[in-house]
């Protein structure tokens, strides 16, 4: 599982960084997630290998234009580069309504079918090699976070748990081995309850703008990585609570308190720079986090892409 950062600026661009969006990558293959998609969205894909062909699911975390405005952009682009297949939209329902408006207002008809999924219903949808979970976040409107588990993980069958409650051999043993819940004689039978997996399944959570992180103990549960807004210092404390949003040490000590392995802050202020000799600047927020987290701190940029191997450790890639 891949994370590539297409943009990390809080609110407005900056000259080095664009507005929210982040793309999910599977494991194999070409299959990837979008996850918020501000103003420019499309202009960052360009500059990737990420295909639209090849989306799975756009999610938005709530309707602030820094995290939707480039929807309907990469709909109509999608569109003209031919694609066909059905698309996924997991977002609130006023975001539904906005791009039926501005469908019917620009005359735009799209080629491929969109599978519209409320968000506001904290829905769990799963896909063909990730399932995903919604939770509820605190923000001035509604706002959420999704986590991605990937599924279809090496397993293989507990043999001797089948064989003591009586489940013959055959059909039943390959659904199970498949990842299908099946029956037996009228009682159900969870896949996941006769798999023994070689590895902990892949688990990131993803969260839109909040300024209480602890709200994320459950969605963490079992994560091997949390992607977080640090959009202030602590400094700007006061201001943060004020506009619903988090600063760096304030979820950093979060992480630390559940024991999470990785953390990787995003959506910074445009009021700090990347340059690290001047303050305030993101390195100052870097600073605040590590004073309170032990475990693998990243400070997202532009571009910048994350690698979560089988072992749960997050690496980050070299630029291209």
């Amino acid at each position: 599982m891949n994370l590539l950062f297409l943009g990390t600026s809080a609110g407005v661009p900056t000259k080095t960084r664009n507005v929210s969006g982040i793309a999910l990558r599977e494991s194999k293959g070409k299959g990837w997630y979008l996850i918020d998609c501000g103003e420019g969205t499309q202009h960052q894909v360009l500059h990737t290998k990420l295909s639209f062909h090849s989306l799975k699911a756009i999610l938005i975390t709530h309707v602030h234009g820094d995290h939707c405005y480039g929807l309907p952009g990469i709909l109509a682009s999608a569109a003209m580069g031919g694609r066909t297949a059905p698309l996924t939209i997991v977002a609130s329902a006023g975001i539904q309504t906005w791009l039926e408006a501005t469908f019917a207002v620009t005359q735009l008809c799209l080629p491929f079918a969109l599978e519209f999924i409320c968000s506001d219903d904290l829905p769990s949808v799963e896909f063909e090699n990730m399932a995903v979970t919604t939770f509820t976040l605190s923000h001035r409107v509604p706002c959420y976070a999704y986590t991605f588990t990937e599924r279809n993980v090496g397993a293989a069958l507990d043999v001797n748990k089948l064989d003591q409650q009586g489940i013959p051999r055959g059909p039943l043993w390959g659904q199970l081995k498949q990842g299908r819940d099946v029956a037996f004689e009228g009682k159900p039978l969870r896949s996941q309850d006769y798999l023994l997996f070689k590895h902990a399944p892949r688990k990131v959570v993803i969260a839109g703008d909040n300024d209480q992180p602890e709200l994320l103990a459950e969605a963490c549960a079992g994560a091997q990585v949390l992607v977080h807004e640090a959009t202030y210092t602590e400094e700007m404390a006061e201001k943060a609570g004020e506009v619903g949003h988090s600063y760096g040490k304030q979820v950093a000590a979060f992480a630390q308190a559940i024991k999470l392995p990785n953390l990787v802050l995003t959506h910074f202020s445009p009021r700090y720079p990347l340059i690290s000799h001047t303050s305030p600047s993101i390195e100052d927020i870097r600073k605040e986090a590590q004073s309170v987290y032990s475990g693998a701190l990243y400070l997202a940029r532009d571009f910048g892409e994350y690698s979560l191997d089988k072992a749960g450790q997050l690496i980050e890639l070299p630029c291209e």
